[in-house]
């Protein structure tokens, strides 16, 4: 935000009426939020008022799903529900998340009304306004958190999408650090995607920025969860490298965070948590140098029997440990409950042939005993220049098959997914946990309990060791800047975290069919249970990560930030002390109900 929207934003604060801006300033939230058709929801007058002073942006919203309640075999109904598959489409939807809920916890459903902000001095007027009527709030940008936090019936949504403008620095100094280094940067709006940000900075820029896998996650979500991509073991947290904030807060004050400005703000703004301190319409982030080389392995290992997938389990952990297990190397490897050994590995600043002969000697040992394993799928290197790695027009001329375009017919040119991201969009989730695991586990006299759990756990549910989500191996300087940011300090010192899941296809309300599977679905989270369970035999009293993490999570303050927790709520008091921001297991909602709406104390 400039000088000229900075005073914009302000002066609509000033232009509310007198009553509005007393109760702003005095009043504390009341017990209970007002609904539709309470005594104290606001006027159609009031709505039209909000709707000039956001300059005809609000939004009354209505699911997309009415069309198949009044003609559910109408093309209507078929085109919104074929659209589902393309998480751009439900992006663009402000009645629409990228899960449509999750079995005995949340159903996604739109929110009353939408502000489509266009900047930040929008959000102000809706914050305002928010807090003058005693309106649940709600937040969203890329709408993917599992938590159901972007979405709330009977809500005043501010709705972010459609600010998105990039712009990169060759040498940027946060506001009031005068003095302090110059570094590139680039500043980010709010509504902005993953896949943009790559675009402006590595593909056009030829930097790199630490950010999201998923191409169409929002920039700034990530940033306030602490943020892990591909390649963190070398770049390290995404909200590590916040050097700038712009965030309206409770108050209606659009505000500058950084080191030497609000600095407690902004230090709960990197993983503390979205939707819990203030909605933030503008990040500026650290770039870095471009490594050469972008790549990845995959291939799966099938085991014959049980005892071989015990030998398989151990030996490739301890290849993990000794070839793997430092900054060049991340995401995942996959291990099932039919023997099988999934991986889908990313590396950075290695050639193709180099990165071949680290796995070299894996990949003799399966290959050596023919009778207890074998390839399922085939074990495969491919490395690319790292400028290239989200750049559409080589992706589909070199591995089409990786990528997804968004096909809508007036879609962006250069709007894509991973393939493997598409079965997501719009998903129904039934159990999603997760857990860090210290890297002592890789120690020679650790790694027999290690297996052991991974063992057990894979008797009962698929799960993944996602080792770019843990820090243990990352460079120094990158895990100091992490210990700097609001995370679970539990993730500095683990080598991955475990993710464990399940989940079924799209089951939004209004959608034509029986709806979820609930059933199978609780056999799927008793399972996902089981083996979760299974894991934490080795690493008792884990921490998770805020973003992947169980709905029902008993212990969730722990969990979630442990030691950092205390300080989180004292910033929390200070920026919304009447809890105008609340959202499911966010900073400060043992306050409230888990809708938002009451008060409990």
């Amino acid at each position: 935000m400039n000088r000229r929207q900075f005073l914009a934003a302000t002066a609509s604060l000033a232009a509310l009426p007198a009553d509005w801006r007393l109760r702003a300033q005095t009043a504390g939230t009341p017990a209970r939020r007002v609904r539709p058709g309470d005594p104290g929801w606001p006027s159609d007058a009031a709505w039209e008022d909000l709707g000039r002073k956001v300059g005809g942006r609000l939004i009354k919203l209505h699911s997309p799903f009415d069309v198949c309640t009044t003609d559910p075999n109408g093309a209507a109904c078929r085109d919104v529900t074929a659209s589902l598959g393309n998480p751009f489409f439900i992006g663009d939807d402000p009645a629409l998340t990228q899960n449509s809920g999750w079995l005995d916890a949340w159903t996604s459903a739109p929110s009353a009304y939408a502000v489509a902000a266009a900047s930040a001095a929008d959000v102000a007027a809706g914050v305002a306004f928010a807090r003058a009527h005693n309106l649940r709030l709600v937040v969203k940008g890329g709408g993917h958190s599992y938590q159901g936090t972007s979405c709330a019936p009977d809500s005043l949504l501010l709705w972010t999408r459609a600010m998105h403008t990039i712009a990169l620095h060759d040498a940027f100094v946060p506001r009031g650090c005068d003095g302090r280094r110059a570094q590139p940067a680039v500043s980010v709006d709010a509504g902005a995607m993953w896949l943009n940000a790559y675009d402006a900075v590595t593909t056009k820029g030829g930097r790199y920025v630490q950010g999201g896998g998923c191409t169409t996650v929002g920039v700034a979500g990530l940033i306030q969860s602490g943020g892990f991509g591909s390649f963190s073991k070398r770049f390290g947290l995404a909200a590590a490298g916040l050097l700038e904030a712009e965030v309206v807060t409770a108050d209606g004050a659009v505000r500058i965070a950084n080191a030497c400005t609000n600095p407690d703000l902004f230090w709960a703004l990197k993983g503390g948590g979205g939707g819990s301190f203030g909605v933030v319409t503008r990040v500026t982030l650290r770039t870095r140098d471009l490594p050469a080389s972008f790549g990845a392995v995959f291939g799966a290992i099938k085991a014959a029997s049980d005892e071989a997938y015990r030998r398989a389990m151990a030996r490739v952990m301890a290849f993990y440990r000794e070839r793997l297990f430092n900054p060049n190397w991340g995401e995942q490897i996959r291990f099932d409950p039919d023997n099988t050994i999934g991986l889908q590995m990313v590396f950075q600043g290695l050639s193709q042939d180099e990165a071949e002969a680290i796995w070299r000697p894996l990949v003799e040992w399966v290959n050596a005993s023919p009778k207890d394993f074998s390839w399922e799928r085939p074990f495969v290197v491919a490395a690319l220049p790292a400028r290239s790695f989200w750049d559409p027009a080589f992706l589909k001329a070199h591995v089409p098959q990786v990528i997804v375009f968004d096909d809508r017919p007036d879609a962006p040119a250069g709007n894509f997914l991973w393939a493997g991201n598409r079965a997501e969009a719009g998903q129904f989730l039934h159990a999603y946990r997760s857990a860090w695991l210290p890297a002592s586990l890789l120690d020679a006299d650790d790694q027999r309990t290690l297996c052991d759990a991974l063992f057990a756990a894979s008797r009962h549910w698929t799960f993944s060791l996602h080792f770019n989500k843990g820090l243990a191996g990352a460079p120094d300087e990158d895990v100091a800047a992490a210990r700097d940011t609001a995370i679970n300090p539990a993730a500095l010192d683990a080598f991955a975290l475990a993710i464990v899941a399940a989940e079924g296809p799209p089951a939004f309300p209004g959608m034509p069919g029986q709806g979820p599977d609930r059933a199978a679905g609780r056999r799927h989270a008793d399972a996902v249970n089981r083996a979760t369970e299974a894991l934490l035999a080795a690493a008792p009293n884990a921490g998770s990560y805020v973003s992947e993490s169980d709905f029902f999570e008993r212990r969730w303050q722990q969990a979630f930030w442990g030691a950092n927790y205390a300080r989180l709520r004292d910033v929390k008091r200070r920026y919304d002390p009447d809890g105008l921001f609340v959202v499911h297991h966010g900073v400060g909602s043992e306050d409230w109900s888990d809708d938002g709406f009451t008060r409990v104390r």
